[in-house]
Parts: C-alpha cells; sequence; structure tokens
C-alpha cells in the first residue's frame, strides 16, 4: 500500500459522519481526494462480493493507502463462510470496519442473494454477521433500508433490528426509504421511495444501546445537523460525490476541529503526487483524474478545467501533466476574475 510522507497520524474512527459505499464511485482513488479534504470522515469502498474477495485479485479489490483511514470495507454476500472467510481477509488488509450490504436493491444483485432482498431473511443474515464477528475482531457492521416491497411497516423493520441485535451488531446503518425490488432501478430507488427518517429515530429509541446511522436524502450540514439529536451518525453519498468540496466543512462544523477548512487549490496540489505514483503504476490518468471533475464546482475557470481533463485525460497518450495543465487554466481564470 502507498503511503503519502506528509499524511497526519489517521483519526480515530467515528461514524459521526462517513461516505456512504457507492458502485464505481468510492473507489481507492476518489477515497484519497476525499481524505485530502476531510481527516475525519469514515470513508467506505464499493461494495465487494465476498466470492471475490476469496478467489478474485485482492490488491486490484482490497487495496489502499494508508492515508485513506479511517476506512471500511462494504461486503456483499449471504453464505456465513464465505462471508467469515472474506472478513479475516479484509482484516488482514487492515481496515478499520467490515460492513454487512443488506440495502441495495439491483435486479443483479438481488440474484446473488445480495442487498436488500435480504432484509426478508433476517434470521440468515444474523447468522452471516455472527459468522463474521466470530473471525475477525474488526467491527461488524450492517447496512440496510426501512423495508422492501409491502414489507415496510415499523414492525418489520423492528424484526430486523431485533435479530441484528442479537447477533452482536452494534452498529447500524439506516438508508430511511423502502427498497422496491421490482420494478425500479438502483437511482429510482434512491429517489422515489419517500424518506422515512422517523422510523429510524424509532429504532434508535427502542434500542438506545445500539449506534444507529441515518442515511438518505442529506445534502447540506446545516440541514443534517439536526438528525444528531435523533441518531448517531450520518452517511451521506452522491453529493459528497458530486460536489466533493461540501466535505470541507465537516471536520469543523461536524466534528468541532479546530481551525479553517483547508484550500482548495493545496487539496490540487496534495493530489498531483497521488496522480503521478499512481501513473508510475500503470494506471492510466483517467481512472483517477475523474473523481477530480468536480472539484471546482462553481469556482471561476471550472468550466475550463473540466473541460481540459473531459477531452484530454482520456487521451492513450495522457500523464499526470494533463492534470497540471487543467489547473494552469484554473489559474489563469481566476487572474481574470480578480483582475475584472
Amino acid at each position: 500500500m502507498l503511503t503519502c510522507p506528509s499524511s497526519p497520524p489517521p483519526a480515530p474512527l467515528s461514524r459521526r459522519f462517513s461516505i456512504a459505499p457507492m458502485m464505481a464511485y468510492t473507489t481507492r482513488d476518489f477515497r484519497y481526494l476525499a481524505r485530502l479534504i476531510t481527516r475525519r470522515t469514515l470513508l467506505y469502498t464499493e461494495m465487494v462480493v465476498a466470492p471475490a474477495v476469496i478467489h478474485g485479485d485482492r490488491d486490484r479489490l482490497l487495496g489502499f493507502d494508508a492515508a485513506e483511514h479511517p476506512l471500511a470495507v462494504q461486503l456483499g454476500g449471504s453464505d456465513p463462510a464465505q462471508l467469515a472467510e472474506a472478513a479475516r481477509v479484509c482484516a488482514d488488509y487492515g481496515y478499520d470496519e467490515i460492513n454487512l450490504n443488506v440495502g441495495c436493491p439491483s435486479d443483479r444483485v438481488q440474484q446473488g442473494k445480495i442487498g436488500a432482498v435480504l432484509m426478508a431473511e433476517p434470521d440468515q443474515v444474523a447468522r452471516c454477521v455472527e459468522a463474521m464477528a466470530a473471525a475477525t475482531e474488526v467491527p461488524v457492521t450492517v447496512k440496510t433500508r426501512i423495508g422492501i416491497d409491502d414489507q415496510d411497516d415499523y414492525a418489520f423493520l423492528r424484526r430486523f433490528v431485533t435479530h441484528m441485535d442479537g447477533a452482536g451488531c452494534r452498529s447500524l446503518t439506516i438508508h430511511a426509504r423502502k427498497a422496491i425490488l421490482a420494478g425500479l432501478s438502483p437511482k429510482e430507488n434512491r429517489d422515489i421511495p419517500p424518506l422515512i427518517y422517523e422510523r429510524a429515530y424509532a429504532v434508535k429509541a427502542e434500542f438506545p444501546h445500539l449506534e444507529i446511522i441515518l442515511n438518505g436524502g442529506l445534502k447540506d450540514i446545516g440541514g443534517m445537523l439536526a438528525h444528531l439529536g435523533q441518531v448517531d451518525g450520518l452517511m451521506v453519498g452522491r453529493e459528497a460525490y458530486m460536489n466533493p468540496w461540501f466535505l470541507a466543512d465537516v471536520d469543523r462544523r461536524v466534528f468541532g476541529e479546530p481551525g479553517p477548512a483547508p484550500d482548495r487549490r493545496a487539496v490540487a496540489e496534495a493530489f498531483l503526487p497521488y496522480l503521478q505514483r499512481r501513473y508510475a503504476q500503470g494506471v492510466h490518468p483517467k481512472h483517477v483524474l475523474r473523481h477530480a471533475l468536480n472539484l471546482f464546482q462553481a469556482v471561476p475557470g471550472a468550466r475550463a478545467y473540466r473541460r481540459h481533463l473531459s477531452e484530454n485525460a482520456h487521451r492513450r497518450d495522457a500523464t499526470p501533466k494533463v492534470f497540471e495543465e487543467a489547473l494552469a487554466l484554473l489559474d489563469a481564470a481566476t487572474v481574470g476574475y480578480a483582475a475584472s
């Protein structure tokens, strides 16, 4: 694993604020960029299915930079023995938490008996959690929905949580929407089912010894902080990806860290050596730089910066220099804006 020499010591694990696991988004390259912006936020990997962890290219699937800590891995699966073995592998890689996905509604995931479909089988999920917890000392957590299809009342959710509690799970992340398993795409399942935050509140009230993390529809820090009186933590998804500078206020406003917010240009300059190291490893710049497209959102010159990356980062002969060129365009626009 690569280590950034100038990185401060890792922050302690806290679930007060985290970035949700998102397929194709929360790659190691995005996580490194996010860590340059926020020291305290808990980062999650994309979901990795247990058989892939056991039989696949582990370094490609699980490798990360030590600067990414605190870092959790999300596993998908429904076989206790497979999940236990995968949990052992992830623990050996040094992850700070192992999370079980019981919330993804996609057809492909359902066919593998993974994700939200498992809410209907709390006994099986409990066996998985018990097996994972027995295999490692790393905390095992669960991410779930409030219900599925027409099984969407509080009694259904309460039954699921009771099984997780009995299995020894002490931290649950609740996406406060039900999942509709047939007829809606994963994207529609993030928007169409209504948010019912009160369900997560009710779980916390009835199970005060459990850590309850709220997920779903959280977009601005001012608005989301009000939930912390009812739950223990907040998990943000696409807002953190589409507008990564949103994270710049998290350490100060959510965790109470002293000092000013980070400098956006300084973050970009710190990302460049990482890009160069990844390039030296054989990773094409397009895979890294796609995560930096929105870094300068709403800043003068952002359009020219994004256009340059979009038109040039994917070229076969692209090098890290394309990022330097984009930053130079940004600088030129900033100077022009200041002079006007």
